[in-house]
């Protein structure tokens, strides 16, 4: 007002697009002191250069607003800079100078935030020994950041807030925190953080906001939480924390409105002392082994209660409140595995409601028709899975975005989908039918679980023309007719299970299209084509099952450059393929490959779901359930009529834990390079035409659990060595020529190998995979499990689990 000079300019959420080039007019006020630019569309543009020549600044923002590329260095020159917010801008990197020239002369900084900035290439240990004394606020969320927390934090004593959240910090959670004695905000969540929570904490007694969630944490809760006094959020969800919750906790901090102690080992009861802080908001105590029995009327005595979790312990839940008992706040509310027996009554009154999780009880029957009427314009998440239900013709919700019912009592046909419904599972029920066209309506949806009913006809050609559709699962029903080609809409497709169903005719050559697909899975069906050659430039493919189908003819090679470059799991078993193997396709299937780029592909499959993979291995018949990671790679060919050698190129596939040639015409000896797949569990040549002796080199394969190289012409002595003196003759029988340990036909002229000590082992197995339904609720963030049995040293990690079509169980989302 007095020098007719522009000193501050906010353009925030100002819907702001395009780029700012270096000439931009904004560059031409000198005596700017304050700009934010923060929530805009720079449409993934480079930082200018040109904000280096607003020497004045001392507050710039530029957060959330699609910025890329490295951060220049001239904003390291804004030496007046008290405050500087470069966050949420995922595309944008420090480099280690520009880092040094901020750290060095923006010396009287005072907020800092870099989060969700890559800073993989910055060490932070020294470093922020440099950083102005005066610094209050230094938020560094999800960085990249590695290695364990810093010392040189003890040197900014005017901290009051700091956020080292989602990195890869590791060790244990540094004493010397406790210096900071200003701290009011402390953020350590989802890192790799061991030990216990320091007694030294005590010293914070400012400290209103704790989380160290999502992390290692253990032992017990520590007396130090007492001098906290003045905490309101207390977050330790996700650890390994142990023993009884205190009664204490709730007594010596009065202002506590948040508790989350989810995902931990808390045993014991919930003490009735958390009845008394009236100010509780939000109360998570789900996944772990509370017990006991629960009166929720004493919950409602807290009337500023919003979100209330007490799912997967062994609690048993009275839902029973009288007249004077309500929940006015109550948004979400989570009473999974708590032993329910009916709807309860009292979220007739809940208008409010947006998140609701029933699921894991016994609820029987039909759903009451005031039910559909709880939130009925803001509920957002029902999840009845797992229960008793029998019946529901309609879901008269508008707003409902995710709705489970999967592994109930359902019968009659598919319901009309609400509109707004992303994510929707009925499997595991005993729908009949065919899927009708109005099931199409709901726009965005996202997520299709239709499995294991008995769903029959063609698909609707308007289910896979959604333009949103991700996840299509109809596995186990009796959908027959031809799989409908993919139109230009419906080719962002991650996931297709159509195994074990009817389907015949050819695969659709329109599945090329699909450029996001992940696992594709007709096993078990009719289909009566060639190999589909076309799938190999698809460059997220990691699972194709063609298993048990009419497939035929050669595979044959290709000139194709890119050939399935991150395909993990590959099952033709089971059909009609003739000729060579296909030499050319193993020489290109790099994510099999130690050491090249995709191999270490991490797969993400659907986390927004919390959806896994699992595998059936079929041990003396029974079928045994297992959970399979990434870096679980198979090859099976079995039960074709391929011929000719096994080529020595399989060799070079040394990342394969299992591999099947089996039931074939293959001829020649054994492949001396199979040595090389120093990994592999499991082997199986039998059934073939394989001659002369079995090469000593696979005696190195230290991992090898299960072998079976029967029924061939193999000759000459069995080599011997620790695992080869762990497998059973119904390894090598049908091998006329084959002698020694554990064969009772002895070597002539040959020391015979001494027995080894017997040892518990199983026989050969063929496989089948699986995708498994997800954890209890919706989980947000996906992980994928990896079990197998225990045999063969060393040991796989393993849970054996005899499988069973039992209808309470997690989805089931078959692969083969």
């Amino acid at each position: 007002m007095v020098t007719g000079q522009v000193i501050g300019l906010d353009l925030s959420c100002s819907w702001l697009h395009g780029s700012i080039p270096s000439n931009s007019s904004l560059f031409l006020l000198p005596y700017l002191e304050t700009l934010n630019l923060g929530s805009n569309d720079f449409n993934s543009s480079l930082i200018s250069s040109g904000f280096g020549r607003l020497i004045s600044l001392t507050h710039l923002n530029l957060s959330n607003s699609y910025f890329s590329g490295q951060i220049p260095s001239e904003i390291s020159q804004l030496s007046k800079m008290l405050s500087l917010d470069l966050s949420k801008n995922d595309e944008v990197r420090i480099e280690s100078p520009v880092w040094k020239g901020l750290i060095e002369n923006l010396t009287k900084l005072k907020e800092l935030v870099l989060s969700e900035v890559d800073m993989s290439t910055i060490v932070l240990d020294y470093s922020l020994t440099n950083l102005s004394s005066s610094l209050s606020y230094l938020h560094l969320t999800g960085c990249n950041l590695i290695g364990p927390i810093p010392a040189s934090l003890a040197n900014l004593p005017q901290l009051t807030s700091l956020s080292l959240s989602y990195n890869h910090f590791s060790g244990h959670i540094p004493s010397f925190l406790s210096h900071l004695k200003q701290l009011y905000y402390l953020n350590l969540e989802q890192n790799n953080l061991v030990g216990g929570i320091p007694d030294s904490f005590v010293n914070l007694t400012q400290l209103s906001f704790l989380d160290l969630s999502w992390n290692q944490l253990t032992g017990r809760l520590p007396s130090c939480l007492k001098g906290l006094r003045n905490l309101v959020t207390l977050r330790l969800s996700g650890n390994s924390l142990n023993g009884t919750i205190p009664s204490w906790l709730f007594t010596v901090l009065p202002y506590l409105e948040v508790i989350h102690l989810r995902d931990n080992r808390f045993t014991g009861s919930i003490p009735s002392t958390i009845f008394e802080l009236v100010n509780l908001t939000s109360i998570r105590l789900s996944s772990n082994n509370l017990s006991g029995h629960i009166e929720l009327c004493m919950f409602a005595r807290l009337k500023n209660l919003q979100y209330l979790y007490l799912s997967q312990n062994r609690l048993s839940v009275n839902t029973k409140l009288d007249a004077n008992s309500t929940f006015p706040k109550l948004l979400k509310l989570g009473l999974s595995a708590c032993n329910i027996s009916e709807f309860p009554d009292f979220l007739r009154s809940q208008d409010r409601l947006e998140w609701l999780q029933l699921s894991e009880n016994k609820i029987y029957g039909r759903i009451p028709n005031w039910f559909w009427d709880i939130g009925k314009d803001t509920l957002y998440n029902l999840n009845l899975s797992d229960n008793f239900l029998t019946d529901v013709e309609q879901v008269p919700l508008k707003n409902l975005r995710f709705l489970d019912l999967r592994s109930n009592l359902l019968q009659g046909s598919v319901m009309v989908l609400p509109p707004r419904l992303i994510f929707f599972s009925i499997s595991n029920n005993k729908l009949t039918g065919e899927i009708p066209c109005s099931f199409c309506t709901a726009a965005p949806i996202e997520f299709i679980d239709l499995s294991n009913n008995s769903l029959s006809g063609p698909i609707p050609e308007c289910l896979v023309d959604s333009i949103t559709l991700i996840w299509l699962d109809l596995h186990l029903n009796s959908f027959n007719g031809s799989i409908p080609q993919i139109s230009a809409n419906g080719s962002g497709l991650v996931n297709l299970i159509l195994n074990d169903n009817q389907f015949e005719g050819p695969l659709p050559q329109s599945l090329a299209n699909c450029s996001r697909l992940q696992v594709l899975n007709v096993a078990n069906n009719r289909i009566d084509d060639t190999f589909p050659h076309w799938l190999a430039q698809l460059p997220e493919l990691l699972v194709l099952i063609l298993r048990s189908n009419k497939f035929y003819g050669l595979i044959g090679n290709t000139d194709a450059r890119v050939i399935f470059p991150k395909l993990r799991i590959l099952d033709l078993s089971r059909n009609e393929f003739t000729g060579v193997l296909p030499t050319r396709y193993f020489q290109n299937l790099k994510a099999m490959m130690r050491g090249s780029n995709t191999s270490t592909v991490q797969v993400q499959y659907m986390h927004r779901f919390g959806r896994y993979y699992s595998a059936f291995f079929t041990l003396k018949g029974i079928d045994v359930e297992m959970n399979i990671l990434s870096i679980f790679l198979v090859i099976d060919f079995s039960s074709n009529r391929f011929e000719g050698q096994i080529p020595e190129v399989v060799g070079k596939l040394n990342l394969l834990k299992m591999l099947n040639f089996s039931h074939n015409h293959l001829t020649g000896r054994i492949p001396s390079s199979l040595r090389n797949l120093t990994v592999l569990e499991s082997l199986d040549l039998s059934s073939n035409r394989l001659v002369g002796q079995i090469p000593t080199q696979l005696t190195s394969l230290n991992f090898l659990s299960k072998l079976n190289l029967s029924h061939n012409q193999l000759e000459g002595p069995i080599p011997q060595g620790p695992q080869f003196n762990t497998f059973q003759s119904d390894s090598y029988i049908g091998n006329l020529g084959l002698c020694g340990f554990p064969l009772s036909d002895k070597c002539s002229n040959i020391d015979d190998a001494q027995e080894p000590a017997p040892r518990d082992t199983w026989s050969w197995f063929d496989w089948k995979v699986a995708m498994m339904g997800y954890a209890s609720g919706l989980v947000i963030g996906f992980s994928i499990g990896y079990m197998a049995f225990a045999t063969g040293r060393p040991r796989w990690l393993v849970r054996m689990v005899e499988r069973k079509r039992i209808r309470r169980q997690s989805t089931r989302i078959f692969l083969s």
